[in-house]
């Protein structure tokens, strides 16, 4: 998930998975990558599934919101991949 996840106070994340934003905004820290922390990208899921944050559980997987970022992920990424012709 390359999504900004907000983490409420009751939720019970460990704070090495989360971070603070200037405005004091608790979200899910992120990697080098800017994925979540908590993705295992191995297995490509949640590595804290069981725990994960209430917003997390209401993102539907392979709903309508769920695929336009995926659609957005792949336009990026195919702008980001450098032709080489060879020959020329």
């Amino acid at each position: 998930c390359g999504l900004t996840v907000v983490v409420q106070p009751e939720e019970r994340i460990p704070s090495h998975l989360t971070t603070q934003l200037p405005g004091g905004l608790l979200v899910m820290a992120r990697d080098e990558d800017g994925w979540c922390v908590a993705m295992d990208g191995a297995r490509m899921n949640c590595g804290i599934y069981d725990s994960r944050p209430s917003v997390c559980r209401r993102f539907a997987m392979g709903g309508p919101y769920c695929e336009a970022v995926r659609e957005e992920y792949a336009q990026e990424r195919a702008r980001q991949i450098e032709l080489v012709l060879k020959g020329a």
